[in-house]
């Protein structure tokens, strides 16, 4: 049997008074590939911050690795990619140094990297397709370009959870295969993934399970849905706005 990754029992999440998840109940296995689904306001996003304790429940528990998560300090053992955040954005870093960032929860903030992050941070560079661009500034990349950069700060950790809220938002589509070829290495090496998605486009072969949100609760868990309606078009473009603020990531626990 799979040693469960995540499990959320009866969650519920409210701001202000107001019900965003209502008695929310699934599990996350070892190898799953799963991904958040519904529309705009349905509580996605929020789901998956609760799953993390980036935002609190007001009912229910949540356990990673089998341990509460109030007690879970193991943050190495994932990594998360939050909606895109502009990784260049006022900040004069080349592209290795914002990748070797994610080695920090593994090694410690006073030990200087070695052989072992070195190749970690040039495999999660090559995993998203930007050996190439290592050494330039972030700013100079693209918005897609960007969120790669992101996804390989994540995955430099060697997590065994990769958690991404809506990768591939509004970039463009090489970027977008670069994502689904970086999680189809990620799960063959025996990673476990959940991420959010309004579509999954070049993402929709690597998953095997779909959870469905609609109103704060889980209206659909199993396949895949079949797109429906302009989200089925192969010309639909996804780019829709997204909240102002966006918590802090799991790399500055």
């Amino acid at each position: 049997m799979s040693t469960p990754v995540i499990s959320v029992t009866h969650g519920a999440v409210g701001y202000d008074g107001r019900p965003v998840l209502r008695d929310v109940s699934f599990t996350v296995t070892a190898g799953d590939v799963v991904a958040v689904l519904g529309a705009n306001g349905s509580g996605k996003s929020t789901l998956i911050r609760a799953v993390l304790g980036l935002v609190p429940l007001t009912a229910g528990s949540v356990e990673l690795f089998g341990t509460p998560q109030r007690r879970f300090r193991r943050w190495h053992r994932i990594g998360y990619v939050p909606q895109r955040l502009g990784a260049g954005s006022g900040v004069p870093a080349t592209v290795r140094e914002v990748v070797a960032s994610g080695r920090l929860a593994r090694r410690g903030v006073l030990r200087p990297p070695g052989a072992a992050d070195r190749a970690a941070v040039a495999a999660a560079l090559d995993a998203v397709g930007l050996a190439d661009r290592a050494r330039d500034p972030v700013a100079t990349l693209s918005g897609g370009q960007q969120q790669r950069t992101l996804i390989a700060r994540a995955l430099a950790g060697q997590p065994d959870l990769l958690v991404l809220d809506e990768p591939t938002a509004g970039v463009d589509a090489a970027s977008q295969e670069a994502f689904a070829t970086a999680l189809r290495g990620f799960v063959a090496g025996g990673g476990t993934v959940l991420l959010v998605a309004h579509e999954l486009g070049p993402l929709r072969p690597v998953i095997n399970r779909a959870l469905v949100v609609h109103q704060g609760g889980i209206a659909h868990d199993g396949a895949v849905p079949e797109p429906a309606g302009h989200h089925a078009e192969p010309d639909h473009d996804h780019v829709h706005p997204h909240g102002p603020d966006e918590p802090v990531g799991l790399w500055s626990r």
